[in-house]
């Protein structure tokens, strides 16, 4: 089943600082670095690096950084004929990360901007199912018109950046909502800081429409809530050095997990891997792993809750 991600990509500006600033702090940073990057982009390559046919669908400017974007996505096997090239700036994200891998961010949209029901028109939905993945670094009602349209194929959602008033009919046509704990805070209106939290959130979440609800919750796993089940999937244990692209290397191996076909169970834990073995390594695109590396690290860390 192939992997369709309708979202972002933006250029991301990427200083390393001692901690994060506070208002009207300056900081000397210890490095700095330009890395391909955007939630869409980010979780199309993690899709494409575990072996499923992946295809992004959005917008770039054009500048060196639209093209260096593209290159970026192409490098790691994403089709990219369906990225459009707009007159003026690509995307950029001003990220700092801190010593203890915590990140800030600030996403100026330049052509994600831009993106619309026409883009809409352009995803590659045919008689065969596909996985859907998006998130809200592209306007809102691009993504509820893709939803729609996709009604027939596993549409999943990032709501990242959080927006705390979406329709209501956006929720009955969300198969899988993933957001982190910050984010299911904005959108449910409660303090979202734990496993208790998170799975009160994602109930209310579901009683809104939707099937599936997966919170995020980092260091301390994820809670999943379904129309079977609910549950939390601890986190793996690992060094951190950078969780910038932690979220989207979840969502790709989620996408990529379930077009395979496995269990809502399996197919968590194996995106848990995914984004563990990402925060190892510095970088959005460049942190995300192989396949071979995956299975070869959950063989080695697995505690038996994996299932086929």
């Amino acid at each position: 089943m192939p992997i369709i991600v309708f979202g972002s990509l933006n250029m991301d500006l990427v200083a390393q600082v001692p901690s994060l600033p506070q208002a009207g702090e300056t900081l000397l940073g210890t490095a700095f670095t330009t890395v391909p990057g955007g939630k869409g982009a980010n979780q199309a390559v993690a899709a494409a690096r575990l072996g499923l046919p992946t295809t992004m669908v959005g917008r770039v400017g054009n500048d060196g950084f639209g093209v260096a974007l593209c290159d970026s996505l192409q490098t790691a096997n994403v089709a990219t004929n369906l990225v459009l090239t707009d007159r003026g700036p690509s995307g950029v994200a001003l990220i700092n990360v801190d010593e203890a891998g915590e990140n800030q961010i600030v996403v100026v949209p330049g052509a994600n901007g831009k993106v619309d029901v026409s883009d809409v028109e352009r995803l590659p939905l045919g008689t065969q199912p596909a996985v859907l993945l998006m998130q809200f670094e592209i306007p809102l009602m691009a993504v509820q018109a893709a939803a729609k349209r996709a009604a027939e194929h596993c549409v999943i959602v990032d709501p990242a950046p959080a927006c705390s008033d979406l329709p209501a009919e956006f929720y009955g046509l969300v198969d899988i909502l993933t957001p982190n704990q910050t984010e299911a805070s904005q959108l449910v209106g409660l303090q979202v800081k734990g496993v208790p939290a998170a799975m009160e959130a994602a109930q209310v979440l579901r009683q809104r429409g939707i099937s599936t609800v997966i919170v995020k919750l980092g260091s301390q796993g994820a809670v999943v809530a379904s129309d079977l089940e609910v549950f939390h999937v601890p986190a793996f244990e690992v060094n951190v050095v950078d969780t910038v692209a932690a979220g989207d290397a979840f969502n790709g191996g989620l996408a990529v997990a379930l077009a395979e076909g496995k269990s809502l169970r399996s197919a968590v834990v194996w995106a848990s891997a995914v984004a563990a073995l990402s925060v190892t390594k510095s970088g959005a695109q460049p942190s995300m792993p192989t396949r071979k590396q995956v299975e070869e690290f959950l063989l080695s860390h697995h505690s038996g809750s994996l299932e086929s």
